[in-house]
C-alpha cells in the first residue's frame, strides 16, 4: 500500500466530495414535501434534458462496464464489443417504446413497470411477477458495482472487505436521505470524470505503447496462442451468431431493467425523452474507446490480480499514468459505481413498495408510508448486495449479471409489447413468463466454462449442438428464452379466448399514451398517488 499513497488519498478526497453532494442533493431542486415516491424515488418527475442525460447515461454506463468490457476483450477479443452495437441500436429501438410508457404513467402516477401492467391487464397477479423479476435481475446487478470498486482497491493495495462495507454505508446513507436527486446531482461530476480519463487514455497510452498498430498486433499475438477457437481480434462462424443475439437481446433488455425506466419516468415531458434518445448514444462511443483499454492491457503486459480479469483496467492506469492521474481514473472508476447502484436500489425499492406492499399488505398506505417504506427497502436492497459479494465468489456474481439479462427479458411481452396491443390475455402472457424463464434457467444450467470451473451458469452462449445440430455455433440463451416465452403466450392467448376465460379490465385509454406535460389528463401527483 505504501506505494500507492498518493492514489488512495486523491481517490478518497473525490469519493468523500461527492458523498457530501449525495447528502446535499435533498436541498437541490428541493420539493415541499420528499415524503411521495413520485418525489422521493422519482425526483418529482420535472428533469430536464440535461439532467436526465446525465442521469440515464450514468446508470446505463457503470463501473461494471467501464471494467467488464475491456476484461472481456482482454480475455476474449471482439466479441466483447457487442456491447458497442447494442448501445446503438437500443436508442432509436426503444424511442417510441419510453414515450408511450412516460405519457401513460404520468397520466396514471405509476412509479414502476409493474403498476402499468397492472392497470394494462388488469392482473395483480401478472403484476407481482413483473415486479418480482425486475427485484431479482437488479439485485445481482447492483452487487457487481462493487466489482469495479473492489478492483480499484485491489490494485492500490487496499485489502479487506471494510472499504466495500463503508462505501456502500455512505451510499445507502445520502440515497435514504435525498432519493434519485442524490444520483442525478453525483452524475454530473461521474460522468465528467469518465470523459477525461478515456479520453487523456486513448491518446497517451497507446503513445507510451508505440501506436495502435503495436497494440492490435500485440493482442493478435495472444489470442493466436490460445486454444480458445472464439478468441480473436475478429469475429469466427462459430461465435458470430452469439454476438448478434446477444448484441439484440441486450438492446432489447436494457430498458426492460426498473432503474432504466426510473431514470426516463423522471423526465419533464415526452420532449426530454426524444432528446436524450438522439444525444444518448456520445456514450457508445465513449464505450467503445473504453472497450479498446482492452487490448491496451494486453501490449502492456498486464496481467490480472489473482484469476480477478476485472483487475486489468486499474492495472493499466496505475503502469501507465502518473500516480496523481491514477487516482482520479481510480476515482472515476469508484464513482462510476456509486450513479448506477443508488438508481438501481431505489427502482428494487419501489417496485417492492408499490406492487408487492401496497397491493398485497397494506393497500390503503399513504404517500408517506410508501416513500417510508421505500427508502427502508432500499437500505435492505443494498446490504443485499454487499452480502452478494461477501458470501459469493465474485466471478459467479458476474455471471449472474448475464443471467440477469435473461430474466429481465421474460417481461418484454407484458412491458413492451403491451404498450402497443392488449392482444395477449392476462392468463397467455403469465403462461409465457412461466415457460420463458424455465427455458431461460434450463438453457443457462447447460451452458459450462471450463476456464473458470464453472460445469452449469457459466456464462450465455449456448451451445446449438446441445439441441441436436450438428454445429459448433453458440446462440444467445435469453434470444432462446423469449421466443418460447412468446410463443407460449400467444398460444395460451388462443386458449384462453377460445375457453372464454376472462380477461381482466384494461384501465388505460388509447389518448393516454399520447400525453404531454401540461395536458389535463395528467394528475396532480403530490396529491395523487396510486395505480
Amino acid at each position: 500500500m505504501s506505494g500507492h499513497i498518493t492514489e488512495i488519498v486523491i481517490f478518497t478526497t473525490l469519493f468523500v466530495l461527492v458523498s457530501g453532494m449525495g447528502f446535499v442533493a435533498s436541498r437541490w431542486r428541493r420539493a415541499d414535501n420528499l415524503a411521495s415516491l413520485h418525489e422521493w424515488g422519482l425526483g418529482g418527475r420535472s428533469f430536464g434534458a440535461w439532467i436526465t442525460w446525465f442521469l440515464v447515461g450514468g446508470d446505463l454506463y457503470t463501473a461494471y462496464t467501464f471494467v467488464a468490457v475491456p476484461a472481456l476483450l482482454f480475455g476474449a477479443g471482439a466479441m466483447g464489443f457487442f456491447a458497442v452495437p447494442y448501445t446503438v441500436i437500443v436508442y432509436p429501438m426503444v424511442l417510441l417504446i419510453l414515450i408511450r410508457l412516460w405519457s401513460v404513467s404520468h397520466v396514471h402516477g405509476f412509479v414502476t413497470p409493474a403498476d402499468f401492467v397492472r392497470a394494462r391487464f388488469g392482473s395483480p397477479s401478472l403484476a407481482l411477477l413483473v415486479a418480482i423479476t425486475g427485484i431479482v435481475a437488479t439485485m445481482p446487478y447492483i452487487a457487481l458495482q462493487l466489482v469495479g470498486i473492489e478492483a480499484v482497491l485491489k490494485t492500490m493495495g487496499v485489502s479487506g472487505d471494510l472499504p466495500l462495507i463503508i462505501a456502500f454505508a455512505i451510499l445507502a446513507a445520502y440515497t435514504y436521505q435525498s432519493g434519485l436527486r442524490a444520483p442525478a446531482l453525483i452524475a454530473f461530476v461521474k460522468d465528467i470524470l469518465i470523459y477525461v480519463v478515456i479520453l487523456v487514455a486513448i491518446i497517451y497510452i497507446p503513445a507510451r505503447l508505440g501506436g495502435w498498430g503495436s497494440i492490435f498486433d500485440a493482442a493478435q499475438a495472444k489470442f493466436d496462442a490460445t486454444p480458445a477457437p472464439g478468441d480473436g481480434i475478429l469475429l469466427n462462424a462459430n461465435n458470430q451468431l452469439q454476438y448478434v443475439t446477444l448484441a439484440l437481446g441486450s438492446a432489447l433488455a436494457l430498458f426492460l431493467y426498473p432503474h432504466s425506466v426510473t431514470g426516463v419516468l423522471a423526465s419533464r415531458n415526452r420532449d426530454v425523452i426524444k432528446r436524450n434518445m438522439a444525444a444518448l448514444p456520445a456514450y457508445s462511443l465513449l464505450l467503445g474507446l473504453i472497450a479498446l483499454l482492452g487490448y491496451m492491457a494486453i501490449a502492456a503486459g498486464v496481467t490480472p490480480i489473482g484469476r480477478d480479469v476485472n483487475t486489468v483496467v486499474p492495472q493499466l492506469f496505475d503502469r501507465m499514468f502518473p500516480d496523481w492521474f491514477a487516482g482520479v481514473a481510480f476515482a472515476a472508476v469508484g464513482i462510476g459505481a456509486l450513479v448506477p447502484a443508488a438508481i438501481m436500489s431505489i427502482a428494487a425499492a419501489n417496485l417492492f413498495t408499490r406492487n408487492i406492499y401496497r397491493e398485497y399488505l397494506r393497500p390503503d398506505a399513504t404517500d408517506a408510508q410508501e416513500a417510508s417504506v421505500s427508502k427502508v427497502t432500499s437500505l435492505v436492497v443494498k446490504v443485499g448486495a454487499v452480502l452478494f459479494i461477501l458470501l459469493i465468489d465474485p466471478q459467479f456474481s458476474i455471471d449472474l449479471q448475464l443471467i440477469g439479462g435473461v430474466i429481465i427479458l421474460q417481461t418484454l411481452p407484458s412491458i413492451t409489447l403491451g404498450l402497443f396491443s392488449r392482444w395477449f390475455h392476462r392468463a397467455g402472457l403469465i403462461a409465457g413468463w412461466v415457460a420463458g424463464m424455465s427455458a431461460g434457467m434450463l438453457l443457462l444450467y447447460n451452458i459450462a466454462n471450463p476456464a473458470i470451473d464453472h460445469a452449469h451458469f457459466g456464462g450465455s452462449a449456448f451451445p446449438l449442438e446441445k439441441l441436436g445440430l450438428d454445429t459448433k455455433m453458440t446462440i444467445y440463451a435469453g434470444f432462446l428464452a423469449l421466443i418460447v416465452n412468446l410463443a407460449v403466450a400467444a398460444l395460451g392467448t388462443w386458449i384462453a379466448r377460445t375457453a372464454k376465460v376472462p380477461d381482466g379490465p384494461d384501465a388505460t385509454r388509447p389518448e393516454d399514451y399520447y400525453a404531454d406535460a401540461n395536458d389535463p389528463r395528467i394528475r396532480d401527483l403530490e396529491v395523487t398517488g396510486s395505480t
